[in-house]
């Protein structure tokens, strides 16, 4: 294993050296940057209307309808892009092989973790169990948080592990995915948690399930809050209730 880690290690030390064209479309970039100029305009950022609490887009000003309804257990939830176009093709790259893109996902959020977190004084990352982090490689929620927390100068720790393999979420609706994450989450480290203001960043917010239930769990070790940084979020289709089934 240390030996696919130095591996690994060395690949992302040559990625970085050697970052020439954009890692979205190819482009050559002079500057170093990650994503040219061009691609930044066209990616979807999350910067029209959004839920207050959750961060997902909504169709006018207010709180989401599943907000309203219970809201989720962290203090504040942001993403940088809607999950859709470019940005949803980049996370699935991300967590699809292409593992050097955490310096390229840290490079775009890293100013909305400084306009709305720079008061975060921890940040940590969603974990996965050994079982899954093994099949996929890593754990890409950690890489993009190690990277931030580089770049940002706020300290990582790895505050939590994963007990359990839960049954795949895609097609899973909020209240389902509450109850397959029950009790998947356990704080390892409560003496670094308690009374810190902590970051969770995760890749996507879909229904916000995943990141409340770990900031419960750091609450109730002692966390003063807790919020959740993710690359995209799922805009709430119904943002203001569903509509009558039969119109």
């Amino acid at each position: 294993m240390n030996f696919f880690r130095k591996i690994a290690a060395a690949l992302d030390r040559y990625d970085d050296e050697h970052n020439f064209t954009c890692d979205l479309c190819g482009r050559e970039v002079f500057s170093g940057e990650r994503v040219c100029a061009p691609c930044r305009k066209t990616l979807p950022w999350n910067d029209g209307p959004i839920c207050p609490f959750c961060g997902r887009k909504v169709g006018e000003e207010g709180v989401c309808l599943e907000c309203k309804q219970k809201p989720l257990a962290t203090d504040l939830a942001r993403s940088a892009f809607t999950h859709e176009r470019e940005a949803q093709r980049l996370v699935l790259r991300f967590k699809g092989g292409s593992r050097y893109l955490f310096r390229t996902t840290g490079e775009l959020l890293l100013p909305l973790l400084k306009r709305e977190f720079s008061d975060a004084e921890l940040i940590t990352c969603v974990p996965m169990t050994e079982k899954a982090k093994k099949k996929r490689g890593y754990n890409q929620s950690e890489l993009l948080a190690r990277e931030l927390s580089a770049r940002s100068g706020i300290p990582f720790a790895a505050l939590a592990e994963k007990k359990r393999d839960t049954s795949a979420q895609k097609t899973l609706g909020r209240a389902e995915r509450e109850k397959n994450l029950a009790a998947c989450f356990v704080v390892t480290d409560r003496a670094a948690s308690k009374g810190k203001r902590i970051l969770v960043i995760d890749d996507t917010l879909t229904t916000g399930a995943t990141v409340s239930e770990l900031a419960s769990v750091l609450k109730r070790a002692g966390a003063k809050s807790v919020c959740a940084l993710t690359v995209t979020a799922v805009a709430n289709r119904y943002p203001f209730g569903k509509p009558p089934e039969n119109k």
